[in-house]
């Protein structure tokens, strides 16, 4: 998992039918090796710009959706209310 902050809302007017109905955000890594890297995250528990979140990708982000062939990689799956070490 990684802990990111939202950065950004991301609109995408044509996309794959399969991912109708997402809220895509960008997202930038608040620790680790790939501090400061940004990616785009699919937001399925209502967080906002601003927000730390815990971010869960790869196959774990497919299974978050219920639907192993929806092409997602990142998926956030908290939001980190309290941080000892992050900024």
């Amino acid at each position: 998992m990684i802990a990111a902050r939202l950065v950004d809302n991301v609109w995408a007017t044509r996309k794959a039918e399969s991912l109708n109905g997402l809220k895509f955000m960008l997202a930038e890594e608040i620790s680790g090796v790939s501090e400061g890297r940004r990616f785009i995250v699919v937001d399925i528990i209502g967080a906002g710009i601003g927000d730390k979140v815990i971010v869960s990708t790869g196959a774990s982000a497919c299974r978050m959706l219920g639907d192993n062939n929806i092409p997602v990689d990142a998926i956030v799956v908290g939001i980190i209310d309290h941080d000892c070490n992050f900024d």
